[in-house]
């Protein structure tokens, strides 16, 4: 029976936090009443809490997780400066003479506001006020509508500067240490955020190719474009001029990490004075602006951070009762070695993302099986990348995807809910389609950073 703890210790947690309790305080309470429950029976050893200190010391240290505030301040401040509107606005006058050229806007926007923000919840919710009332009015039905905003709206998951991104990076690089050690590798090899940002540029541009083919082929509004008054030449300069300065500002963030000139952490820095920059640049910027992108930035870090040590304290108790042996013993004792076990994690990582954010699977679940998957073979650049995707996939999923949360909260009443998730059932099959062609050919993850590292 006492084997079996760990697994009741993450059922417990799994419960408390869909009970609507924080976080960060469900995953260290859970864990301290184990402890002191086992203590006092026996079955748990105290010993393993005195690591805790070193292991928050060690975070507090972690020189990386300085990217995380930074890349927040950038796309909060982005988000801030009207950058989106703009952004709309140009790419409906580029794509004027397509019958779906509002749909296709909204898709490449989304890109560039995913690589240019890295955060779901803004983009999604940027997307749905500017851009949903349009398209309705253009004859996008309320499914094809929500559809696109919602699928585009996650795809600051996958495409870098992405939060998500940066948080697996660094727990996949532990992971990747420990299984090398556990395999007597005692000079292991790590992977960096800088691996996983070059590792998902490919999928990531892959993603966003498949979504403006299924636009182009399958959307079909009843309304045409209105005629604009301005001419041809007066809508490629305006939409030149919206569109060069986040072009600039992303090249200079992914240009000097694929360069070697910048550290990730380096490089969010880079990016988050480029922000403000632009926000001066746009005369978007103020004292009283500049007041709320700090103050969002502080909780949303603070949330990161607190959520770290709690899943550290977790961690420690649930490798006190021998949750890593269990792991370790089940997932290589699976049907399909190797695959089996993969599959079934992605599978419980999917089923997770209904009811966790894509911080507490990383920080609870990644290094529970990271190291497991690793020691059996895995490549921690396609393991990262293909829970990246996942994660955003879960985020699509009705009916408890977050992505359909954040538009249901600004959508109009005349939108129903069945019909967001109808219109986001063809976009999941993108994302199905674009992890089993990351399954089948791995090197569309692996090959440009192996390219530029090697």
């Amino acid at each position: 029976m006492v084997e079996f703890i760990p697994l009741l210790m993450f059922l417990v947690v799994c419960l408390v936090l869909m009970a609507g309790y924080p976080v960060a305080l469900s995953l260290s309470g859970t864990a301290l009443i184990f402890a002191l429950v086992g203590f006092a029976t026996g079955t748990f050893d105290m010993a393993f809490l005195h690591a805790l200190p070193n292991r928050l010391f060690g975070t507090i240290k972690n020189t990386t997780l300085i990217a995380v505030p930074l890349f927040v301040f950038m796309g909060v401040m982005l988000e801030k400066s009207r950058l989106a509107e703009d952004l709309l606005e140009s790419m409906a006058d580029l794509l004027k003479g397509f019958r779906s050229g509002l749909g296709l806007s909204v898709v490449l926007v989304g890109a560039l506001l995913a690589a240019s923000t890295g955060i779901v919840g803004a983009t999604v919710v940027t997307m749905g006020l500017m851009s949903l009332p349009t398209m309705l009015k253009r004859g996008y039905s309320s499914s094809q509508a929500t559809g696109i905003i919602c699928a585009t709206g996650t795809l600051g998951q996958i495409i870098p500067p992405s939060i998500a991104l940066v948080l697996l990076g660094d727990i996949l690089s532990s992971a990747y240490q420990q299984a090398q050690l556990s395999m007597g590798i005692f000079t292991p090899k790590v992977v960096s955020i800088g691996d996983l940002f070059v590792g998902a540029i490919i999928p990531g541009l892959i993603l966003v190719v498949l979504y403006c083919l299924y636009v182009i082929l399958f959307i079909k509004p009843a309304v045409p474009d209105e005629d604009d008054e301005a001419s041809p030449q007066q809508g490629l300069s305006r939409a030149m001029l919206n569109l060069l300065p986040p072009i600039l500002l992303i090249m200079a963030v992914l240009g000097s990490i694929l360069s070697g000139a910048a550290t990730p952490t380096e490089a969010a820095g880079v990016g988050a004075f480029g922000a403000t920059l632009l926000a001066l640049f746009k005369r978007q910027l103020s004292f009283g602006r500049l007041r709320e992108v700090a103050q969002s930035t502080t909780e949303v870090t603070s949330m990161v951070f607190l959520i770290l040590i709690g899943a550290a304290v977790f961690s420690l108790v649930f490798r006190g009762f021998g949750g890593e042996e269990l792991v370790e013993h089940f997932l290589t004792g699976l049907p399909g070695g190797l695959v089996g076990a993969t599959v079934l994690v992605m599978l419980v990582i999917f089923l997770l993302g209904f009811v966790l954010d894509f911080i507490e699977i990383t920080f609870v679940v990644v290094p529970i099986v990271g190291p497991v998957l690793l020691a059996m073979g895995l490549d921690p650049v396609w393991l990262g990348i293909m829970i990246a995707i996942n994660l955003q996939t879960s985020f699509l999923t009705p009916p408890f995807g977050f992505a359909l949360f954040y538009l249901r909260g600004v959508a109009p009443a005349s939108v129903e809910t069945k019909d967001m998730y109808r219109g986001v059932i063809p976009f999941i099959g993108i994302q199905l389609l674009l992890m089993l062609m990351l399954s089948l050919w791995p090197a569309l993850a692996t090959w440009l950073p192996g390219l530029i590292y090697n």
